[in-house]
């Protein structure tokens, strides 16, 4: 009974962070909620034997995520019925708060290369935990993370606000 408050103490304290790491991977809300209670279902079962639980459930989601894209999981179809009416999460949107474009052109890039940006620079977490979660070498991280920016240099979104 006791782990079980435990974990509930920490998903209570830490969802919202991790909503908004899973929300900066899979750019969609629906989806990275999903992402995210899939990542603490699976965090549930080796809760007793976690010692540090936020980069354990981090792990998960990243890997989650990887799996994901891998798979090329689509999510659903498109269809001519309109979706729900867009609501304001509380958690924080990253577009809200004045960085629209900046999003719009990470949401752009390939997924690793979305991974590892959100990861290096969000989350700000070193090269090396990086590549820890996501199962590559540093030089990876580094060429993933230095192909990423140059391709935001040359998104056509962030050219414009560049010259403004």
């Amino acid at each position: 009974m006791a782990d079980r408050a435990i974990f509930q103490d920490f998903v209570v304290a830490r969802s919202d962070r991790l909503l908004r790491t899973a929300y900066l991977l899979t750019r969609d809300w629906g989806v990275a909620e999903d992402l995210l209670q899939e990542s603490l279902a699976k965090a549930w079962f080796a809760w007793p034997g976690i010692d540090e639980p936020e980069a354990y459930v981090r792990k998960v989601l990243v890997t989650t995520y990887t799996s994901w894209w891998r798979r090329r999981w689509r999510r659903e179809l498109p269809s001519d019925d309109l979706p729900e009416a867009v609501r304001h999460d509380p958690a924080g949107d990253p577009a809200a708060d004045g960085r629209a474009d900046l999003w719009r052109a990470v949401g752009r890039l390939p997924a690793r290369q979305r991974a590892v940006i959100v990861l290096r620079f969000y989350e700000d977490l070193p090269v090396s935990e990086v590549a820890g979660l996501l199962g590559c070498q540093e030089g990876t991280v580094k060429s993933q993370t230095a192909k990423a920016l140059a391709k935001l240099r040359q998104d056509e979104a962030m050219v414009k606000e560049l010259r403004r």
